[in-house]
């Protein structure tokens, strides 16, 4: 069977040991976790994990039924399959000599991002946007020299019905 990425959301109790107890379970069964992501929700005691993982359908469902049996987890939403609306934050920390500043600024303008830092050799730059967004910038960057990178990993709802 063909891996693919899916994206799970899941809403645990806000504890302490819930998302060791997460990580736990794919790091104990062999599967990996591309992006993880953890907020509060509006709801007290409630935060929302967004984890985007590598694998194959049947495991996924082996993933989701094992999930929902730990005692912290209080819904299991796997969104890959139905519309929904993903994010992800990026600061790029990129090489701006004197001759390259003009074009790293329309860069930032054509992907309407934020220059959040600036000094004599470099500009650190913030990006939201989806996966493909995400590696267009990298693309365009790259060869003004990229010095760091820090990926916040995916957000994601549903899509409301219009």
């Amino acid at each position: 069977m063909q891996e693919e990425k899916h994206v799970l959301s899941i809403l645990v109790d806000n504890q302490p040991g819930v998302l060791s107890r997460i990580s736990g379970l794919f790091s104990g069964r062999g599967y990996n976790i591309e992006s993880l992501c953890v907020a509060e929700t509006t709801e007290t005691g409630v935060s929302r994990i967004t984890i985007v993982t590598q694998a194959n359908t049947p495991l996924v469902e082996q993933i989701k039924k094992q999930l929902n049996k730990l005692i912290n987890v209080l819904k299991v939403f796997e969104l890959t399959g139905s519309p929904y609306v993903q994010r992800e934050m990026a600061l790029i920390k990129v090489s701006a000599k004197p001759e390259s500043r003009a074009e790293i600024l329309r860069i930032v303008d054509i992907f309407r991002c934020k220059v959040v830092d600036v000094s004599l050799d470099h500009y650190t730059i913030e990006v939201t946007g989806d996966d493909g967004k995400m590696n267009a910038i990298l693309k365009m960057m790259a060869p003004h020299g990229i010095k760091e990178i820090a990926r916040t990993g995916m957000i994601a709802l549903f899509r409301e019905p219009k």
